[in-house]
């Protein structure tokens, strides 16, 4: 199971606190699908968001990947 402690984190500071954002950033992850899903790259993404780590951003895709496929039953 991939951790997203010290990858991930909300701060009430830090965007209202609502969305989650990569840790020592103000980039919400939420930015890293919205880039995803309308076509660009991991590598376009972590260019317009310097701050974020290449590690981080796999992190969460890792989670993201874990979580509808840990419960998934074979047809």
């Amino acid at each position: 199971m991939t951790m997203l402690i010290g990858v991930t984190h909300r701060h009430p500071d830090i965007l209202s606190g609502s969305p989650v954002v990569f840790v020592g950033t103000r980039v919400p992850v939420r930015s890293l699908f919205d880039y995803l899903e309308g076509g660009d790259t991991l590598d376009e993404f972590l260019h317009q968001f310097p701050s974020v780590k290449r590690e981080q951003a796999i992190a969460v895709l890792d989670a993201a990947y874990e979580s509808v496929t840990d419960d998934a039953h074979p047809a």
